[in-house]
């Protein structure tokens, strides 16, 4: 039987490392060399070819939901499996809106991931039973609310909101840059505050915050 080819994507080296001299030890799991960045994940996605894809929402500055829209875009028969420290519903609703098939904990052992692995690649899914019901209800429930974002905190400037919008539909800091026709660096800087304002410390919460108070991506993406 062909072994399951698995990516791992996670910038935290030694997390990383270790869990991936663990699956090597997994009968029919092949453990492709770590992808610690989007550019790395990008790259070896195209040359790997892998069955499963287990990613960490964060990789440094970067978002890891790029690597869901690129597989969703570009390699669709492709699974993966969201590996984070977060365990909150509207996170994981949101990946899996975005094409997520499974979520886990980083808290979880390995033996879990494994299996997790190996029902993904046969088409299967997994989200943690504690936390099923409330996505399968978030999941039914797609509603927009009549004013979106309102309930995000008043001190964020019209910019920062544009931002953190570009954030929700999932554009990288270039990207975010040549849809505002802003510099990287001004990017950056509303990032940074926008954060401080919402007291967070990564796009990821900050996502997650937004579409709680009820931002959604936008149909004008232009990516």
């Amino acid at each position: 039987m062909c072994p399951i080819r698995v990516l791992l994507v996670d910038d935290h080296a030694l997390f990383a490392e270790a869990l991936s001299a663990r699956l090597s030890r997994e009968p029919g799991l092949l453990i492709l060399p770590i992808a610690v960045d989007l550019r790395r994940a990008f790259a070896l996605v195209a040359t790997e070819q892998p069955h499963v894809i287990v990613l960490d929402m964060m990789l440094g500055a970067e978002n890891g939901l790029e690597v869901l829209d690129h597989v969703q875009r570009r390699h669709p028969d492709m699974r993966v499996v969201v590996l984070s420290a977060m365990s909150d519903v509207d996170a994981i609703v949101h990946a899996v809106r975005r094409g997520a098939v499974g979520w886990l904990s980083k808290t979880e052992g390995a033996d879990l991931v494994a299996r997790v692995i190996r029902s993904v690649a046969r088409r299967g899914g997994w989200i943690p039973p504690d936390l099923l019901g409330d996505v399968l209800r978030r999941l039914r429930t797609r509603e927009e609310e009549p004013n979106a974002g309102s309930r995000l905190p008043a001190g964020l400037t019209p910019r920062e909101r544009e931002v953190l919008q570009c954030m929700v539909d999932g554009l990288n800091r270039a990207e975010i840059a040549g849809r505002l026709g802003l510099s990287a660096n001004t990017v950056r800087t509303h990032t940074q505050n926008l954060l401080a304002k919402l007291h967070i410390h990564s796009a990821l919460e900050a996502i997650t915050l937004a579409m709680r108070a009820g931002m959604r991506p936008s149909s004008g993406d232009d990516r």
